[in-house]
């Protein structure tokens, strides 16, 4: 059950908003999935209902023949109980890979497809793909991420400034603990 919670919340979350900005942020520009796939840890996210209880959280990405991407989101709690949600994040518009939906497979997301996916849009990858930034269009929901749970200050404060440039308020991120 939780993890169906876990989803659905996630996706629900993505969804709303207090109104969107009055210039979408910038994006990383086309991202290449095939090297984009893999885990990334989360540094630092701006504060969700639905990750209340996470201390750590990682994600996994796998593109599938189709183009899309598989999706297996993890959290870690304080108790040191996993949970995970299961699904899939495909192109909001053809050819333009820094914009994705994400629908995760639940009850909920099943019985109501077009008010469940969720806006993933890739705001800053660097070069080798270690680092990246993914938010919401709206700004209220940002994700640090890195291919490792540690990184150098220097890399932290790149994605920080990285972040305040697109117009996110980084002053309420929680940050991972291990």
């Amino acid at each position: 059950m939780r993890p169906i919670l876990l989803s659905l919340l996630f996706v629900l979350a993505g969804c709303a908003g207090s109104g969107e900005p009055d210039q979408p942020p910038q994006t990383a520009g086309q991202v290449d999935l095939q090297r984009y796939q893999g885990t990334w840890y989360e540094l630092a996210r701006l504060p969700m209902f639905f990750q209340r209880n996470c201390v750590a959280s990682e994600a996994h990405y796998r593109l599938q023949e189709s183009g899309s991407v598989a999706v297996t989101n993890r959290c870690r709690t304080a108790t040191g109980e996993w949970q995970e949600a299961l699904g899939e994040a495909r192109l909001q518009q053809e050819g333009r890979t820094d914009k994705l939906w994400v629908h995760f497979d639940n009850w909920f997301s099943n019985l109501f497809p077009g008010l469940t996916r969720g806006e993933y849009w890739v705001l800053y990858l660097d070069a080798d793909y270690q680092t990246a930034l993914v938010g919401h269009p709206n700004r209220e929901y940002l994700w640090l991420l890195s291919r490792s749970p540690e990184v150098a200050s220097a890399v932290s404060e790149r994605l920080l400034a990285e972040a305040r440039s697109r117009g996110y308020d980084t002053a309420e991120l929680v940050w991972r603990e291990d």
